[in-house]
């Protein structure tokens, strides 16, 4: 009885040992499970596409890094939707949005040159950007803008055309005296001035006017032998036993004292008046030799002269010259004969019409300009001399026709011009151009698009912009490194 009790109790402890065992190796197995599943977890690596402000600010970078309260920034990965917490889903980053596009980089939505490889936010909280792969041509010649930003930007295009380029030569000159019209009041002889009628300078006189009253002993002695042979010849013509050589012989003299009257300048008024009253005057009154005004006077009541000393300069006001400065590019455009019309500020609204009457053979090694001289008539006088005037030349007419596009289509850095032509679907390609004359707001190009096809006009500098960056930034992401 005590046998079978024993060996009952023997089992149970058999039993509930081996019942413990296995307790025990099941706790074992999954202890065991459970600490080797987070290395399994780990050993596939999760990619990290950027770290993330981790109080929820729109920041963002691309290396670890804390913030200023030492707090990490979040690891964002490839398989986690990466909601931005102040920022709606476009700003979002594309890599995560869209499985089908990469995302190159991001750059600023004001066309800065600054560029990110993560999603950003510029100073006015605007977001950057993203340029994806397959925005990239296969050359990197085009720049694609969405049909959207062309509205946004106003781009405007308009074809390359055969245009007959005509403009006309402005210029800028001053208003001169007629160098043909300007004349030194002298005499070939000695003498005194008795009385002056014209006592000012400025003051206008006509032609024939008496400027002065002068004496001259010279002048008296010439005219007193001219009565002389004039009353000679005269009685020799009235004798009749005086013969053929001797009134020959008075004629001759006459004409000999007459011809040294003209030598010393006597008008032929005073020599047809010695003629007529056989006298010869203590004083003669000397005349102006044609209209104008006087510009110098060294003429005074009582002073001597001596032969060649000037004693007035008087300059004639019609016709007046306009000596213009033209541009040494536009001199070709200039020919001797060429319709000019001039306009000065004292006359508002009124022009002056003359002609191109000479071109000068020299250009200003200080201005780069040439002088052309324009002839016009000024009967009233009211053109004056040093005025400043405008000068407009009409063009050489021509009918060659160029290809040209308005100016605004060229981009000119001083170095080399550049037009976009526009490529359809909001692709634009810079195309190197090369540029001749300018006209009527048209550029000829002589080189780098063909007729009929179409350059932008306007924004073209915004698209020039994008440009320059997009090489800029193929060269910089050329290497390993990223855009930061």
């Amino acid at each position: 009885m005590r046998a079978a009790v024993l060996i009952a109790l023997l089992l149970a402890v058999a039993a509930a040992a081996g019942a413990g065992g296995y307790w025990l190796a099941q706790r074992q197995l999954a202890s065991t499970t459970a600490a080797s599943a987070p290395v399994a977890a780990t050993s596939v690596e999760r990619k990290i596409l950027y770290y993330k402000d981790p109080m929820g600010k729109p920041d963002y970078s691309a290396v670890a890094k804390k913030d200023a309260m030492g707090m990490d920034y979040v690891p964002v990965y490839a398989d986690e939707e990466a909601p931005l917490a102040s920022a709606t889903s476009a700003a979002a980053p594309p890599a995560v949005a869209s499985k089908e596009r990469t995302v190159l980089y991001y750059r600023n939505p004001m066309g800065l040159p600054d560029t990110s490889a993560v999603p950003k936010k510029d100073s006015m909280g605007m977001d950057y950007i993203p340029v994806y792969a397959d925005q990239a041509d296969d050359d990197g010649s085009l720049v694609k803008i969405s049909p959207t930003r062309v509205q946004t930007l106003g781009v405007r295009s308009e074809p390359a055309a055969l245009r007959t380029l005509v403009r006309p030569v402005r210029a800028v000159g001053t208003v001169q005296f007629s160098e043909r019209q300007l004349t030194i009041v002298s005499t070939k002889f000695e003498g005194w001035i008795e009385r002056l009628y014209v006592s000012a300078t400025g003051e206008p006189v006509r032609r024939g006017q008496p400027l002065m009253q002068i004496y001259s002993p010279l002048l008296v002695q010439t005219e007193q032998e001219y009565v002389d042979a004039v009353r000679m010849a005269a009685s020799l013509g009235a004798a009749e036993e005086g013969d053929a050589d001797s009134r020959t012989a008075a004629d001759r003299l006459v004409e000999g004292a007459r011809q040294r009257l003209r030598n010393l300048d006597v008008a032929e008024a005073e020599i047809r008046r010695l003629e007529r009253e056989e006298t010869a005057a203590r004083t003669i009154a000397w005349p102006a030799p044609f209209a104008g005004i006087v510009l110098a006077k060294e003429a005074f009541e009582g002073m001597r002269f001596m032969p060649g000393e000037a004693l007035y300069k008087i300059a004639g006001t019609s016709p007046i010259w306009v000596i213009a400065e033209v541009f040494e590019q536009d001199l070709a455009q200039v020919a001797v004969g060429q319709p000019a019309t001039i306009t000065v500020k004292a006359y508002p609204g009124r022009s002056f019409q003359g002609r191109v009457a000479f071109i000068y053979p020299t250009v200003s090694s200080e201005t780069r300009t040439g002088k052309v001289r324009i002839e016009l008539a000024n009967p009233g006088g009211e053109l004056k001399a040093d005025m400043y005037a405008s000068v407009e030349l009409e063009a050489r007419a021509g009918g060659t026709k160029v290809l040209s596009v308005p100016d605004s289509a060229v981009i000119d850095n001083g170095v080399r011009q550049v037009v976009l032509v526009e490529r359809g679907e909001g692709r634009f390609e810079p195309r190197p151009v090369k540029v001749g004359s300018k006209a009527a707001g048209f550029t000829e190009i002589r080189a780098g698009v063909s007729e009929g096809e179409k350059v932008v006009v306007s924004a073209n500098f915004l698209i020039d912009a994008e440009s320059n960056l997009k090489a800029a930034l193929g060269a910089f992401t050329a290497g390993e490194s990223p855009p930061q």
